[in-house]
């Protein structure tokens, strides 16, 4: 099996200026509006808040999972909304991505020669990669424990909720050359599994005085419950009516970015 690095081209690295330059005013946009309703001293009051996040995970897989991939990573984004009385809930988007694919050289077999390569439109080697890919969605509830905690709003955070995942194993076949495992063909062999998944999470919750410094990071677990999304599976001959156990679990951290309302500040006059 051949890998291969895409070369940068002009046009890429237009678009993707272009993405990063909606990105930074997106971020500025709302470090103003964090800025404008930011106004409460969060050091000896608890608070209620809307909280957006940006998070990265580290995951292990298990289960069935572990058959096909090894460790991933994902990276996505969420609301948070504390209660006065630390009761967090959220609603949260991640992408998973990694590249260690377990049996790729069994399911790619139909296609590949004795060599491990396939052979593309043009007669020559195709260029191509197989990675993992997927997403999650998920609604949580937790609650805010004042172990550790410098200030009302910061301790031990426990949570756990409900969502749905779905992953599969991305071909990526430079330029399309071959038809075999391009468009509607990569299907057959990309495992698209899907289904329900419930998640725990412990960790630590810190709110601090200061905009910038809010974080929470700690231990998280997923146990999917889930099914081929596929009609046919080209290397089984068959369809895949098997239910799976997909398990993920790893370390996860996020950096937030409260806001709230406060009360004038207050101040002493000799």
């Amino acid at each position: 099996m051949n890998s291969f690095v895409h070369g940068a081209n002009y046009y890429l690295c237009l678009k993707y200026l272009v993405m990063l330059k909606r990105f930074s005013v997106l971020l500025i946009a709302v470090f103003i509006a964090v800025q404008s309703f930011a106004q409460l001293d969060a050091r000896d009051t608890t608070v209620a808040a809307f909280i957006p996040y940006f998070a990265y995970a580290f995951q292990m897989p298990g289960g069935d999972l572990a058959n096909r991939y090894g460790n991933n990573s994902t990276i996505g984004g969420g609301l948070f909304y504390k209660t006065e009385k630390n009761f967090l809930f959220s609603a949260d988007v991640n992408f998973i991505f990694g590249n260690d694919i377990k049996n790729a050289d069994t399911i790619m077999s139909m296609v590949e020669t004795s060599g491990g390569h396939i052979i593309d439109g043009n007669g020559v080697f195709a260029q191509y990669a197989l990675y993992e890919r997927g997403y999650s969605i998920n609604v949580r509830f937790g609650k805010i424990f004042r172990v550790l905690n410098p200030n009302p709003n910061s301790g031990i955070l426990v949570m756990g909720g409900a969502g749905y995942i779905i992953h599969r194993m991305k071909i990526d076949n430079q330029y399309r050359t071959a038809p075999q495992i391009s468009g509607d063909y990569a299907k057959g062999y990309d495992r698209l599994t899907g289904g329900i998944a419930f998640n725990e999470f412990i960790g630590y919750f810190f709110m601090g005085r200061t905009r910038v410094l809010n974080f929470y990071g700690g231990f998280e677990f997923y146990q999917a419950f889930t099914r081929s999304k596929r009609n046919y599976i080209f290397d089984q001959i068959e369809k895949d009516n098997n239910r799976y156990l997909d398990l993920f679990y790893g370390f996860k951290i996020g950096w937030m970015i409260p806001i709230y309302s406060r009360t004038p500040d207050k101040y002493y006059y000799n």
